[in-house]
């Protein structure tokens, strides 16, 4: 009997711990462990940017800095790329993915998003010379128009849907510009945000019908689909960031001084 009783109190201690361990929420770990773990690109202004010196800057950069001191963590960079940010969030090497990532239903079929920061829709981004010649779908998706585009996005999957006739070249997402500004390449479909920050960087760079989307889309922040507590968190702290004004002055102070 007292057997029994001892391995029946052994069983619920072990039952009782497994409990607590499952309701650990992914906030309390990061809490508990000090750090929040940002996926970034690196690769895309004015949204993240990864500098010579091996730091980060843009937007999403300010506030994932704004998101840790919420938390009072530090912040751990993570960098992705656009082909293995959802593989690195469902392998757990991060918190939160953040720096212009559109929402897609692909990405919300594995992954958590945030409530939405902004709207924006695809455009092409073409030399200012040439703005006439890329107004639409069809003036684009020529056997003679040269696409380029950075792998694994959204914007290459809008090039597979929409303009399968144009000639495709890929290519990494810093360098990318110079390709249309020296003909290397004719269109870069992105996001119209982009495309007017390029514009301002770069003479010579036009986006064409930056508020005629050829395709609608929205931004915000990708979470881990473990635990609801966590988004939770997230849209609360920016809800308060837009309601004081305090998103929208990280918002123009990046763009207002391009890099």
């Amino acid at each position: 009997m007292t057997k029994t009783i001892f391995l029946l109190g052994t069983l619920f201690a072990l039952t009782l711990s497994a409990q607590a361990a499952e309701q650990t929420s992914h906030l309390d770990s990061i809490q508990q462990q000090g750090q929040l773990r940002v996926c970034t690109t690196g690769d895309y202004k004015p949204y993240t940017f990864k500098r010579t010196d091996g730091d980060f800057e843009g937007i999403d950069i300010a506030m994932a800095r704004s998101l840790a001191d919420s938390l009072g963590v530090k912040v751990e960079w993570v960098q992705t790329t656009w082909k293995t940010l959802m593989p690195d969030m469902q392998a757990g090497k991060c918190d939160i993915g953040m720096g212009g990532i559109s929402v897609t239903l692909e990405r919300q079929k594995k992954a958590y998003f945030s409530n939405t920061l902004d709207t924006d829709g695809k455009i092409p981004l073409v030399r200012c010379d040439d703005v006439s010649k890329y107004q639409t779908v069809e003036q684009i998706n020529q056997p003679n128009v040269r696409l380029v585009e950075p792998a694994g996005g959204t914007n290459e999957a809008f090039v597979h849907a929409f303009l399968p006739k144009a000639q495709l070249a890929l290519h990494d997402n810093v360098t990318i510009f110079q390709q249309l500004l020296d003909n290397k390449a004719d269109v870069m479909i992105t996001d119209a945000s982009e495309a007017l920050y390029q514009q301002k960087l770069k003479p010579g760079l036009c986006a064409v019908n930056p508020h005629q989307y050829m395709q609608y889309g929205e931004k915000a922040y990708l979470l881990p689909r473990d635990d609801i507590s966590w988004k939770l968190y997230v849209d609360q702290w920016l809800h308060l960031n837009k309601v004081t004004g305090k998103y929208q002055q990280v918002l123009g102070e990046w763009l207002a001084v391009p890099q």
